[in-house]
């Protein structure tokens, strides 16, 4: 009798510790990434939020990421993580146009904001607000939303400082709106993925693209570009996307926790650290490789010229696109954009 109430307290013993030895299970998840470790995105944004991830899954989710494009090529990130063969990937949706349309209206050129946090503010507002930009991204579990800065427009031998420089220019730039207003001043659009643009502007492929500061810091194009403009450029957006399945497959709690670093916080916080930071640090950057820093800003009647014709024809196109193809509320989807922006 005794040696049966051992077992019987043991038994209720291992019943009590086995949930315990369960829920302390860590659970492993892949990062997909297209830039390197040593990048400012990656230091300044991906790991200090992984950090964060870890933190408030009290050590019960861990992030492995995969730099430089070693899990998966960038332009294959969103299909990667929709495969399974990435759990969460950074997306960036100007690699895929037309997947996405409605969400391009955060991409027009000279909405106003100014800055990346602005941007990605705007872009989480609208994604939460309007079910049909949502529907968009069903495919992966999105995670959060983030913009770019409005784009700078740097070349190799040629200094643009006024729409009649650019005529001609073979300038990178994304899919979507940002082609159709590099079309509309008499640029000629190039699609090249990001890693392959610093040997195309120095081959002479292209003369030059637009390109955040975070994007000239990370893949040094400021050793190839020697001028630099601001102009009423668009900006891009980026999603960090999950598989579906993998999402689902988490406890509640740390769903929970995930989309409490995630979402609006976690939108604001990508946009700033991985672009808005970034000006100061390609400064330094040129600096320290004895290139002089030749910075243009447009005048604001030569910005008023490239507005009116780059920048709201390009809007207006974009509604009746839109319209044609069904999305009767993409004017309510800009006029929304325009105020969250401000």
């Amino acid at each position: 009798m005794k040696n049966r109430i051992i077992g019987l307290h043991l038994s209720v013993l291992l019943i009590f510790l086995f949930p315990l030895t369960v829920a302390a299970e860590t659970i492993n998840l892949s990062f997909a990434f297209q830039d390197s470790e040593t990048s400012h995105g990656y230091t300044q944004a991906l790991a200090p939020w992984a950090k964060d991830v870890e933190e408030a899954t009290g050590g019960r989710l861990k992030i492995t990421v995969y730099p430089s494009q070693t899990l998966t090529k960038g332009k294959d990130a969103w299909n990667a993580v929709k495969s399974g063969i990435a759990d969460i990937a950074w997306c960036f949706h100007g690699y895929w146009p037309g997947m996405t349309p409605l969400a391009d209206v955060i991409s027009l050129p000279a909405l106003p904001f100014s800055s990346a946090e602005q941007g990605s503010t705007a872009l989480w507002k609208l994604y939460e607000k309007f079910p049909d930009i949502r529907k968009e991204f069903t495919e992966n579990k999105v995670l959060l939303l983030y913009t770019s800065d409005p784009y700078v427009l740097i070349t190799t031998n040629k200094w643009v400082k006024s729409i009649e420089d650019i005529k001609g220019l073979k300038l990178r730039m994304t899919g979507g709106p940002p082609t159709k207003m590099v079309n509309a001043l008499g640029g000629v659009p190039m699609l090249i993925p990001m890693p392959d643009n610093y040997i195309s502007m120095q081959k002479g492929v292209i003369d030059g693209m637009g390109a955040p500061w975070e994007a000239m810091h990370a893949f040094k194009l400021y050793e190839v570009a020697n001028y630099f403009t601001e102009v009423p450029f668009p900006s891009v957006y980026f999603s960090i996307s999950m598989n579906k399945k993998r999402w689902d497959s988490l406890p509640k709690d740390i769903q929970d926790a995930v989309m409490k670093v995630s979402g609006l916080r976690g939108a604001k916080f990508w946009g700033h650290n991985f672009f808005d930071t970034a000006k100061d640090v390609v400064i330094k950057d040129i600096k320290d490789s004895g290139k002089k820093f030749n910075l243009y800003s447009l005048t604001e009647k030569e910005r008023g010229r490239w507005l009116e014709i780059g920048g709201k024809p390009i809007w207006n196109n974009w509604v009746k696109d839109m319209n044609k193809k069904g999305h009767k509320n993409a004017q309510e989807i800009l006029d929304a954009a325009i105020t969250f922006s401000k």
